[in-house]
């Protein structure tokens, strides 16, 4: 197969992973190639974990043990005698440098230099410290992707305490069921959430809304980071609720700023004043990895609202407005793109853009064609995936290899990572289950109330003791690279076989009269048969023969088991507002179920067109 696109041996050779590769081998003997780098990783983490904390110039103590080995995988800690802050390692440049810009939908832009960031954050923690804020309560964020969520956040972190942020589009009871959970003890949100949030969380003392965080704490206050152990928590994030209350994971400080840093530097090649943005919401986990960009001395882009407003192609507008250096991505963004036509190279010059990441769902083939073919032929393009579970990526990108289409290059470094077949045992390209082999940094602390983390270990661990099951339907490729086929949960399984979503959709889109598409698992007569719903684009019906071109495109290019048994017409997709095709949620609802993550739901009028359907009962 020939790449889509190869870094130039001057591009490759001058990455800051390239750097560390030759320190591995003088320091450590490492052989030449990712492949020995990446086995060393896994092999030796008291050398490869160490080297990578000096690599980074983390700020702290690391202390002398580097690994403590538990009874279990999920016992392990790393660094167990370290003391350090999130904050002051976000904070270490405090110069008139840009450190974040902040846009709107309407085009009002706002900038903090690294010095006055610094400045704002001491005040605001200053002001925390005056209210009576103690180390280890929980101070939480209806705020959306804003200087004051990065304020707060950080001004939360140097006092000690443990923070957790939601967007307050997701509406007032999604948040109170997050935020509810952790008894939280001070608030900052917008004047008009103030009074009805505070109402429902009885366990706050105190709600600060962001119209008056200037008056909060003295503005000559000294920057004073509390460092705290390595495991010691920094914030919680929320599963998306599908059977329930959202689950609270809670992360640890050291971990974190380890794994996010060195994914940033190492595989994305993120270097001090480039400048980085990720479309993202405060509710989502890739917020924590957008900002953690100002730890390798980058500028943080931060956009409120919808990347389709004011028009579909507003993010590339501002990638050459704010110079972006990298840009962040989601596939249902990319694929709304492909479909519209819209060829973002033919109205906007990408001078400065070397990466585009994306995340959120797997990238399909024919979106890496898009990119390279209408966005910009040298970029390096990143799928990565990874989860809110660990906050970080098990498989990513790697500056120094060629991109194929769609592919994930590599697994990430000091991740042993592995796909798996039912029985936990290694399987090479063929579809599994990823998991990881290995403790690594960035395994949660646990979840909230779970004081004896009996659900934790159930959810990630009890289906192959002694590994780490992520819940992806998987496989590896000939290029050393993964395939993500789709959530292990929305696996099809008709007559048995297992069939991940992912792989419909790839055949889909070379169907040009398909907008987009959504496929799920109906129980019927003691089995399961696929159903695939599909938009249309304007003008185009969905009559006998475009039935059956959609057939004969998956049973010629997958199986005869990948070949539905409905295909329906609807006018819409129900997605997250983290860009996933809410197919649990379809499911769901065609089996009048109750749908327990519709406040997760970007579009959730959506479903009413999958309700009570006939054809699916025949």
């Amino acid at each position: 197969m020939t790449p889509s696109w190869q870094p130039s041996p001057e591009r490759a050779a001058s990455s800051a992973l390239a750097a560390f590769a030759r320190l591995a081998r003088e320091r450590f003997g490492v052989a030449d190639g990712y492949a020995a780098l990446h086995a060393w990783s896994c092999a030796a983490p008291e050398q490869f974990w160490p080297l990578v904390w000096d690599t980074l110039g983390i700020v702290g103590d690391r202390g002398e043990r580097v690994v403590e080995p538990g009874a279990t995988m999920a016992d392990a800690r790393f660094f167990p005698d370290a003391r350090l802050s999130f904050a002051e390692n976000l904070l270490r440049r405090r110069d008139d440098s840009i450190a974040l810009v902040a846009c709107s939908i309407e085009g009002a832009r706002r900038t903090l230099t690294s010095a006055e960031l610094s400045r704002e954050v001491a005040r605001v923690a200053d002001g925390l410290r005056a209210l009576g804020l103690q180390r280890g309560e929980r101070v939480v964020a209806a705020l959306p992707n804003s200087l004051e969520a990065v304020i707060a956040m950080l001004a939360a972190n140097a006092v000690g305490a443990i923070g957790s942020l939601c967007d307050p589009e997701l509406g007032e009871t999604a948040v109170i069921d997050r935020f509810g959970q952790i008894e939280p003890s001070v608030l900052f949100a917008q004047q008009r959430r103030i009074d009805s949030l505070r109402a429902k969380l009885p366990t706050l003392r105190h709600a600060i809304a962001v119209e008056d965080l200037a008056g909060l704490g003295d503005p000559s206050a000294p920057l004073r980071c509390e460092r705290v152990g390595f495991n010691d928590p920094a914030f919680v994030l929320y599963t998306s609720g599908t059977t329930g209350l959202p689950k609270c994971i809670v992360h640890n400080t050291g971990g974190q700023l380890l794994q996010l840093l060195k994914e940033h530097v190492l595989h994305y090649d993120v270097r001090a004043g480039d400048r980085f943005f990720y479309q993202t919401s405060t509710g989502w986990n890739m917020w924590y990895w957008l900002v953690i960009a100002l730890a390798a001395g980058a500028t943080v882009v931060l956009r409120e609202g919808s990347p389709l407003r004011p028009k579909s192609d507003a993010l590339f507008a501002l990638v050459d407005r704010e110079r972006l250096t990298h840009l962040g991505v989601s596939p249902a963004y990319l694929a709304h793109l492909r479909a519209g036509g819209v060829k973002p190279r033919e109205h906007h010059a990408f001078a400065d853009l070397r990466t585009v990441m994306s995340t959120g769902a797997p990238l399909s083939a024919a979106l890496y064609d898009y990119v390279y073919a209408e966005i910009k032929s040298d970029v390096h393009l990143i799928s990565l995936s990874g989860g809110t579970e660990i906050n970080a990526c098990f498989v990513t990108g790697n500056p120094m290899a060629p991109v194929y289409r769609g592919e994930i290059q590599c697994a990430a470094l000091g991740m042993a990572t592995d796909v798996v077949d039912d029985d936990g045992r290694p399987i090479a390209m063929t579809k599994g289950e990823l998991v990881c082999c290995a403790p690594f940094p960035s395994q949660p602390v646990g979840f909230w109330n779970d004081p004896d983390r009996r659900r934790y270990l159930a959810t990630y661990f009890e289906r192959f003791p002694g590994l780490w099951h992520h819940g992806d339907f998987a496989e590896t490729t000939e290029h050393a690279g993964y395939i993500i086929h789709g959530r292990s949960d929305a696996v099809l399984k008709p007559g048995g076989h297992r069939i991940g979503t992912a792989e419909l959709y790839r055949q889909l889109e070379s169907i040009d009269a398909i907008a987009d598409s959504v496929a799920v698992g109906q129980r019927w007569h003691d089995d399961v048969r696929i159903v695939l719903f599909v938009v249309l684009r304007e003008g185009v019906t969905l009559d006998t023969t475009l039935e059956r071109e959609i057939r004969t495109a998956i049973a010629r290019n997958t199986s005869p088991y990948h070949v539905p048994a409905r295909i329906l017409a609807v006018a819409d997709i129900p997605y997250t507002r983290t860009g996933k095709k809410a197919e649990l949620a379809v499911r769901q609802v065609i089996h009048d179920e109750p749908v327990n993550n519709a406040a997760s739901l970007a579009n959730p009028d959506a479903l009413d067109a999958y309700r009570d359907l006939a054809a699916l009962r025949r």
